[in-house]
C-alpha cells in the first residue's frame, strides 16, 4: 500500500521530436512541460530509462508538498511501458501513484476525466504501460474527439491541433495541469468533481 510519503511519477504521453511536437497525440508532453515550468525544473535525459525526466515538488510549501518525478518517455508512444515500468522500479513508486497523462478520443475536445484503472481504449501508450506494470494507475484523460468524416483515427491523433482549438489550448493545458495537482493534493475524488466535465 502506498502512503503519502511516497514520490508520484507523472507521465506526459507523447512521441519524441519535433515533428511530434504539436501533435493532439503530444498532449500529455505539453502538460508535462507546463507542469516542469511551475516546479522551476528542466527535462534531463534519465540514466536509467529512455526518458527525460525532472524531479521537484508540487503544492504549498510543508506536509502537503508532494515529492514528484515528471517523465516523457523518449521510446515513441506505443513503447512507453518500458522507460515508464523502469523509472516505477528505479524510484519506488507504488503503481497507485502513477499518473498518466493523455489524449482521450472518446471525451469531447476541451473537456476533461480522471480516473484510476480501466482499459487501454485503443490507446497506445497505454495499452504499453498497462502491458508493463497492469491496470492500476491514474488517468487524466484529455478529449480529443474523434476524428472527422471518414479520416483514420492514427492520422488525426498525429496532426497538430485545428486553428480553432489552438486559441484554446494553452487554457486547457493549465487547466489539466491543475487537475494533475488537485489530484497530488486532494485526491481523486476531489479532483473528479473539480475537473470532470
Amino acid at each position: 500500500m502506498s502512503d503519502a510519503n511516497d514520490p508520484w511519477l507523472i507521465v506526459g504521453l507523447g512521441n519524441p521530436g519535433p515533428d511530434y511536437a504539436a501533435n493532439r497525440h503530444n498532449v500529455g508532453f505539453m502538460v508535462a512541460d507546463l507542469l516542469a515550468e511551475r516546479i522551476g525544473g528542466k527535462f534531463k535525459r534519465a540514466q536509467k530509462a529512455q526518458a527525460q525526466v525532472v524531479e521537484g515538488r508540487i503544492g504549498p510549501p510543508g506536509p502537503a508538498s508532494r515529492r514528484v518525478i515528471l517523465v516523457k518517455p523518449m521510446s515513441y508512444m506505443n513503447l512507453s511501458g518500458g522507460p515508464v515500468s523502469a523509472l516505477r522500479d528505479f524510484y519506488k513508486v507504488p503503481t497507485d501513484h502513477v499518473v498518466a497523462v493523455h489524449d482521450e478520443l472518446d471525451v469531447d475536445f476541451g473537456m476533461l476525466r480522471l480516473k484510476l484503472g480501466g482499459g487501454d481504449n485503443g490507446h497506445n501508450g497505454l495499452k504499453s504501460m498497462t502491458k508493463a506494470m497492469g491496470p492500476d494507475y491514474h488517468r487524466v484523460r484529455f478529449g480529443i474527439g474523434r476524428p472527422p468524416g471518414r479520416m483514420q483515427v492514427a492520422d488525426f491523433v498525429l496532426k497538430d491541433f485545428g486553428s480553432v482549438e489552438r486559441k484554446e489550448l494553452a487554457f486547457l493545458v493549465d487547466r489539466s495541469a491543475d487537475a494533475v495537482e488537485c489530484l497530488l493534493a486532494e485526491g481523486l475524488e476531489r479532483a473528479q468533481s473539480a475537473y470532470n466535465s
